[in-house]
């Protein structure tokens, strides 16, 4: 179970464990948190024979990191692929990871860069049929703009496994390009 790390001002810094969150609670690093606890952890006995345990809630918000804006985040595969839902935007199936590939929608033959804005997902079928080409010369006709998530977007797309506070958390920050999944 990840806990979702954020700054002072709410927004998503990364996605910790339940023991790093514990740590930051017990610095009282921590300023505010939501949501229900995710996770309980258990430490040693006193003398009367109790045993101590902290209730780590899904969402906290500690002081320092804080989230640069005008920084992209990282483009990886994973996020990319998850960002398209699985989807290849050529042919409009969807496929697993292993039969998916990074498109680049201006080639890089063609001096087109490996960024957010000019990479979709294809099946690896269409990126070879499409080739050092763009759409337009391929004859093949693009689904959906790309776009570069925004923090809260990808924060999402980095977690799998995000439970109910934390993408209620994270959807109220989402644009309205997608229909994101829930």
């Amino acid at each position: 179970m990840k806990i979702l790390r954020l700054d002072c001002s709410g927004h998503p810094v990364d996605w910790i464990c339940a023991h790093d969150a514990a740590l930051l609670m017990s610095k009282n690093q921590v300023l505010w948190t939501l949501g229900e606890v995710a996770a309980v952890l258990r430490g040693g006995w006193d003398n009367k024979g109790r045993q101590s345990r902290l209730e780590v809630p899904a969402i906290i918000a500690s002081e320092g990191k804080q989230m640069n804006f005008d920084v992209s985040p990282a483009l990886d595969n994973k996020a990319l692929f998850r960002r398209d839902q699985n989807l290849c935007l050529y042919c409009g199936h969807t496929f697993v990871d292993r039969h998916l590939s990074r498109d680049h929608v201006i080639p890089q033959c063609q001096k087109g860069p490996d960024i957010w804005e000019n990479v979709v997902t294809a099946c690896k079928r269409c990126n070879q049929a499409k080739g050092g080409r763009t759409p337009e010369q391929a004859g093949m006709k693009l689904l959906a703009v790309p776009f570069v998530p925004n923090p809260f977007e990808f924060m999402y797309l980095e977690n799998r496994h995000i439970i109910a506070d934390q993408m209620a958390y994270l959807k109220t920050r989402f644009t309205d390009r997608r229909n994101w999944a829930a």
